[in-house]
């Protein structure tokens, strides 16, 4: 039932800025809500409150709109296009779930990417190897990559951020409202910002599909890695076994 109210919440009025093309397909919205891009967390941040849709009466936990968090994320895609040099965005992510999806976005669009611990005085210290001069800054989790955020307000430095219901949002500029602590999401909402890039450079079509499945952008378990392989490999001594 909740999920019939998100998808009736996402149409777009007549009063959103959004161009009739850039508005999302019936696929999106079923995407997002698989991978549960609307689910919140139980506090919230009093400058996040206009994102949200309704609190979860049984829980508590807060409904984000998906329809602003598709909003946010076109807006943030035309910015993004907007800057003539791909290598000046600047891509962090320092929690392990978003830095694959950060090294992923990078290498499709050409940004520069810092997944990991961010070193601080990238933004600021000149004699650093690492010292780093960028246009825009995108970050996975405002919560996590606050140091980033900080600098880039020493060097004013505009900042756009997946932002949770609870996360605080100074020094950020756009805030893309979403569920920034699930890899499925996280992953999800870098792959959709990547395709809308590249979508509005006119590398790929926006009538057919996007041939990198979202699961490039998933976060991997090395432990399950290992056990998956360990597994195949295991079937195979079997089989080979059986035969023999």
């Amino acid at each position: 039932q909740i999920c019939h109210h998100i998808v009736s919440v996402t149409h777009f009025d007549k009063m959103s800025q959004t161009p009739a093309a850039l508005n999302p397909k019936e696929e999106d919205i079923k995407m997002l809500l698989a991978c549960q891009t609307q689910l919140g967390t139980k506090n919230l941040d009093p400058k996040m409150a206009s994102y949200v849709w309704k609190r979860r009466s049984s829980d508590g936990v807060h409904i984000l709109n998906i329809g602003k968090t598709w909003e946010k994320l076109v807006m943030a895609a035309r910015i993004i296009v907007a800057i003539e040099n791909p290598s000046d965005v600047c891509a962090i992510a320092a929690r392990p779930y978003g830095q694959r999806a950060v090294l992923k976005f990078a290498h499709y669009t050409g940004a520069h990417a810092l997944a990991g611990r961010f070193t601080p005085g990238t933004f600021t210290n000149q004699i650093q190897k690492i010292f780093i001069e960028p246009r825009l800054l995108v970050v996975t989790d405002p919560r996590t990559d606050h140091q980033a955020i900080r600098e880039a307000s020493y060097v004013n430095l505009p900042v756009i951020a997946f932002a949770n219901s609870d996360s605080p949002l100074r020094f950020v500029d756009i805030a893309i409202p979403c569920n920034n602590k699930s890899k499925n999401s996280v992953a999800l909402l870098w792959w959709m910002l990547t395709r809308e890039v590249l979508r509005l450079r006119g590398t790929i079509r926006r009538d057919a599909p996007w041939d990198v499945m979202v699961d490039m952008f998933i976060y991997r378990d090395p432990e399950e890695e290992r056990e998956q392989q360990e597994a195949a490999a295991a079937q195979a001594a079997e089989r080979e076994g059986a035969y023999t």
